[in-house]
């Protein structure tokens, strides 16, 4: 009798549930889909009524859509900042498309989103636009395109890839005002419908192999950072088919939009490349811009279709949290203006969608959320060890019941002193000189109507004013880029190292 047998089997058979418990217990996968300078033109969303997106659409259907989502910075560096380490502009006193955070020594060894997440087990990877410099910094000695950083890295596994990708040979629109930054062009290219040589066809191809090769034995955070519908607007001429040549395709406007607005709504997009409304008039561009952003949209939609049939395909969709954001808005003529760097709604909203284990399927909410939310949100649905020093609530009370309220609005600042405060209802703006806007975003969803100067509104202000930042630092050392700062004893406000004056002529 072989007395080893017995033994040698119940051995095997620990050894199988073992590794059966390991599988069912493992911690959710989580797939992080950035979009930049995407606004509420999403079809689920309803920011214009042709935009043609089913796959986020789908994405939205299967999980939960935060219909008054908001960025905590109208710009790419610091409103990816925020989401990334947990903690508002005004606290890190990153503003501007400089410094990157590990240069101040105060967030250097700041613990950021997916470092919590490799710290407890999970293998990282990303490409494309993640941070504002792209997929984070390499640890020194490492190999890609990313600066060399001390401590760990952002992400274990960085791809090189993303950006504009194929570019036309000349700019395909006329010389735009503000110095005719090579950035400001929109269009068909390439022309030969061939989306491959795109960067962010490139990202999706990248993010699909890393799907198919992530590991069994141990959860993923695999980010995606796409570029587009960020200018350049370049997509091929199927994407632009999608939308017709003319102007039905326009969003709606009112004309002289900011005759009640406060000077210093100015100022916070003072001169830059991005061109006025006026111009786009003048030069027969604001059609051709609309329907290249839509297409854009279009084009990236289907890039995120890749990514999550990756997902079904490889047999993990089951126990993956999805998570898809926009940095913030975009504006396409809508207060006189294209670009970012408002806060208005047009500015500061963004998609927000979650789906995946512990998300409550086709809800969709019009509590306020934060972009800084998704750091918290992502620990729960993860189970990962609690943090007590970020800025952000948790969303699950609301992907659990879409109906669940919310404590306090959104928050969006942009340069110190400059906030917007949206709850439900309402949208208030506070700058640094004390100048107002409130706008009820239920009867005026344009905001066309300023009723900060009407006495009737004093009492909403008030509540809305008792959420501005506490904490509202200056600009961080080596700020730059988008930087604005006000003297109030003066009444001077320096717009990236230029002073303006009340009685300057406003850039166009």
């Amino acid at each position: 009798m072989n007395l080893f047998k017995p033994l040698s089997w119940l051995l095997a058979s620990a050894a199988l549930f073992t590794s059966l418990h390991a599988v069912e217990t493992k911690k959710p996968n989580v797939l992080f889909i950035a979009i930049d300078d995407q606004n509420d033109w999403i079809g689920t969303l309803g920011g214009h009524p042709m935009a043609k997106t089913p796959n986020i659409d789908r994405l939205a259907a299967q999980g939960t859509v935060f219909l008054n989502a908001h960025c905590n910075a109208p710009l790419c560096n610091p409103s990816r900042t925020s989401l990334m380490l947990g903690l508002r502009p005004t606290t890190t006193g990153v503003y501007g498309l400089a410094p990157w955070f590990r240069t101040l020594p105060k967030w250097k060894d700041r613990v950021a989103l997916p470092q919590h997440f490799a710290n407890n087990g999970y293998m990282t990877a990303a490409t494309g636009k993640i941070y504002h410099g792209g997929a984070g910094a390499l640890k020194k000695g490492g190999k890609g395109k990313a600066a060399a950083q001390d401590g760990p890295p952002e992400f274990q596994v960085v791809g090189a890839f993303g950006g504009v990708g194929s570019k036309p040979p000349h700019k395909l629109i006329p010389p735009t005002p503000m110095g005719d930054h090579p950035l400001m062009d929109w269009g068909v290219w390439p022309p030969d419908n061939d989306d491959s040589s795109k960067g962010d066809y490139q990202v999706a191809s990248w993010t699909v192999d890393q799907i198919k090769k992530a590991p069994k034995d141990k959860p993923f955070f695999i980010a995606a950072g796409f570029f587009l519908p960020h200018v350049p607007c370049y997509a091929t001429q199927k994407w632009f088919d999608l939308y017709p040549d003319d102007d039905s395709v326009l969003p709606k406007i009112t004309e002289h939009d900011r005759s009640d607005t406060p000077r210093f709504s100015w100022y916070l997009h003072w001169e830059l490349p991005e061109p006025r409304l006026k111009w786009l008039k003048e030069n027969n561009q604001w059609r051709n811009l609309v329907r290249s952003y839509l297409a854009c949209t279009s084009f990236v939609d289907a890039q995120v279709g890749r990514l999550t049939q990756a997902l079904e395909e490889s047999g993990q969709a089951d126990n993956t949290i999805v998570v898809l954001w926009g940095d913030h808005g975009w504006h396409l003529g809508e207060k006189e203006i294209t670009g970012k760097n408002t806060l208005w709604d047009r500015g500061t909203k963004v998609p927000l969608i979650f789906s995946g284990p512990g998300v409550h399927a086709g809800g969709r909410t019009k509590q306020p959320a934060e972009l800084l939310d998704i750091y918290p949100t992502l620990i729960d649905l993860c189970g990962l060890p609690q943090r007590d020093d970020l800025e952000g609530l948790s969303l699950i009370p609301q992907l659990k019941d879409p109906n669940a309220k919310r404590e306090r609005p959104a928050v969006t600042s942009h340069n110190q002193g400059n906030h917007g405060v949206r709850s439900v209802k309402w949208r208030y703006i506070h700058y640094a000189d004390d100048t107002e806007e409130l706008y009820d975003m239920e009867k005026d969803p344009e905001e066309w109507e300023n009723l900060a100067g009407k006495p009737e509104y004093a009492e909403v202000i008030a509540e809305h004013k008792k959420w501005l930042p506490k904490i509202d630092v200056p600009p961080a050392p080596n700020s730059a880029s988008r930087v604005l700062t006000y003297d109030k004893k003066t009444d001077e406000a320096i717009w990236e190292g230029k002073t303006v004056h009340r009685s300057d002529p406003i850039p166009q």
